[in-house]
């Protein structure tokens, strides 16, 4: 089995529609007139999510009508962030199955099929012309992937001269063993964590110009330390990342956060622009 095949299978979960209608319907909410944030709970997968969504969208210098690309869409509720609140058109791809076909479910219910498609297949071999898009973006993508030059080759590929490439990812911070599980893998061998230092010369070698950095920690530890407490306090709730991750999410969420207080990996946001 592939590395790429291990990793669409570590996010497959089967039946995952069905969970997050049937969740959305115990927190009383009619699936036919779902608004986007009704959905940022479960479709936001990633530290700070849906307010991490928006501070990367305030940085994209975005407008009504550009192609957006999406790689790692997972099931796109970043896509669908951009195309309801800037009138962008996003075009998610992910390498599992299961993510892409709910992605496509969850754009029909908020009506925003128009500007939002997604397609399963691999960052590595993008199936779109070049100098398609505008903008492009990978949010907690890069831990999955080993050959970061390569994919980042296939976005400037894709993405027009002058166009932004928004990297949000984990990247080491310090020395020490990794702990498993964590959201993005179960074992070392599908976690491919670098420092941001790798992303900074793989983006170079590929031809973007790195024009914004910053490290997210203080921001995450906060975020994870609020979450926990809720969990704690009250369960888990009816729709949130718990479906996607599984029974191991408080473990994947305690490594994570342990690994974020000692400072071994910290989320960072690299913007580059294409030359």
């Amino acid at each position: 089995m592939t590395t790429e095949a291990k990793v669409a299978g570590h996010y497959s979960r089967g039946k995952l529609e069905e969970a997050i209608l049937a969740a959305v319907a115990r927190e009383g909410k009619d699936p036919a007139n779902l608004k986007p944030v009704d959905l940022a709970a479960v479709d936001e997968f990633h530290v700070g999510g849906i307010e991490s969504t928006q501070e990367l969208a305030a940085q994209m210098e975005l407008r009504s009508g550009q192609r957006v690309l999406d790689v790692g869409c997972g099931i796109g509720g970043p896509a669908r962030y951009f195309a309801a609140e800037h009138g962008c058109h996003v075009t998610g791809i992910d390498l599992t199955e299961e993510f892409v076909r709910v992605a496509k479910s969850l754009t029909q219910l908020v009506k925003l099929e128009r500007l939002v498609e997604f397609h399963q297949g691999s960052a590595l071999q993008l199936p779109f012309e070049e100098k398609r898009f505008d903008r492009a973006y990978m949010i907690h993508v890069g831990m999955n992937i080993a050959d970061k030059a390569g994919v980042f080759r296939e976005v400037r590929r894709v993405l027009k001269p002058g166009g932004l490439f928004m990297v949000f990812d984990f990247m080491r911070a310090g020395d020490g063993a990794m702990r498993f599980p964590v959201p993005w893998a179960l074992t070392e061998e599908t976690s491919f964590v670098v420092a941001a230092k790798e992303y900074r010369k793989a983006l170079a070698e590929a031809g973007f110009e790195i024009v914004h950095e910053r490290g997210r920690r203080a921001f995450a530890i906060e975020f994870t330390e609020k979450t926990m407490a809720r969990l704690a306090q009250g369960g888990p709730p009816a729709l949130g990342l718990h479906l996607l991750m599984g029974e191991k999410t408080p473990v994947m969420a305690g490594n994570m956060f342990a690994m974020m207080k000692e400072g071994l990996v910290e989320p960072v946001e690299i913007c580059g622009k294409a030359v």
